[in-house]
């Protein structure tokens, strides 16, 4: 049974859009696609207040090649401090905030406001990363310098320190405190540093085995009434068969109602305060198939069921 009574009634929209972590433009895009597949008045339509603060401004992205190992560092840092005051000005509000990227470097300012958040609340934090990529990278192991494939590493303490300690402190988030869910693409080096670090990875293969529904009672398990749950959907999480608009595809991702039970599971639980959504890049995508089909799931995670339950 959906759960979702417990959620704040309002919610807000944040756009933020910039590729400036990201290794292809067009992610700069993304708010606005989401918006035009009707995003807060699918919301709404579940019963929830929606406000859209617009759109954040930060630095243009230079395209320039990586310094040190970090491409656009100063930038990326820029666009996290403003988009961890906005998150955090929300849940001090008591609101529900949706940040609407942009690509997932944006996730290091999201998730310090969370934590922050929760060490002003006493809450616990869980973190479920929906994503193709560990995304635990650093300077020294990747391939690109591209900073969205270094936020979880950045908010374990992994980083430099323009990008971590963003709540005040650092490491901002525990990695005990992370559950990764559709992992399927993972450099070599960052491999090590997952499992050095004890990074909890439900991957496509454990996916395969298990289910969905066991992957997720685990990636769940353990949580209660005193906890702040944050998802961040990259939406190269899914299938690139039916999301095509993202930058870094990769195949054999969730499908379409493997993707409904993760978001109606979540909403199970009635415990979601906050969400990302990134990675969504309409250059790469077909009628705004991609954006659509991302606002169908979070329609899911806010009480759609598609299972015509007693009680649902």
């Amino acid at each position: 049974m959906q759960n979702t009574d417990s959620l704040p009634h309002h919610i807000t929209l944040i756009g933020a859009p910039t590729d400036i972590g990201a290794g292809a433009r067009g992610a700069s895009m993304g708010p606005e696609a989401l918006r035009v597949a009707d995003l807060g008045p699918v919301i709404e339509a579940q019963g929830f207040q929606v406000t859209d603060r617009g759109n954040l401004y930060g630095p243009a992205n230079p395209w320039l090649p990586p310094v040190e190992g970090y491409r656009h560092l100063d930038e990326v840092a820029a666009w996290n401090r403003v988009v961890h005051e906005a998150v955090y000005e929300e849940l001090s509000l008591g609101r529900l905030p949706i940040l609407l990227g942009g690509d997932h470097c944006l996730g290091i300012g999201s998730i310090s406001a969370v934590a922050r958040h929760c060490r002003a609340t006493g809450k616990k934090l869980r973190v479920l990363w929906l994503d193709a990529h560990a995304d635990f990278n650093t300077n020294a192991l990747t391939p690109t310098g591209n900073i969205h494939g270094m936020p979880v590493a950045c908010l374990c303490g992994y980083g430099p320190a323009q990008i971590t300690g963003l709540s005040g402190q650092t490491p901002d988030i525990e990695p005990g405190w992370v559950r990764q869910i559709g992992i399927r693409s993972v450099d070599q080096g960052e491999k090590r540093l997952v499992h050095e670090a004890g990074l909890e990875v439900f991957d496509m293969r454990y996916l395969d085995e298990m289910g969905m529904r066991a992957t997720m009672e685990s990636a769940l398990s353990g949580l209660d009434a005193d906890t702040h749950l944050h998802v961040s959907f990259d939406v190269d999480f899914l299938d690139p068969e039916i999301a095509p608009g993202v930058g870094t595809t990769v195949p054999g991702g969730p499908t379409y109602r493997e993707a409904q039970l993760c978001m109606e599971m979540i909403a199970d639980t009635g415990l979601m305060r906050s969400l990302d959504v990134v990675e969504l890049n309409p250059a790469f995508d077909v009628r705004n198939k991609t954006a659509e089909l991302a606002v169908d799931l979070i329609e899911s995670l806010f009480g759609k069921s598609t299972l015509m339950r007693r009680g649902s």
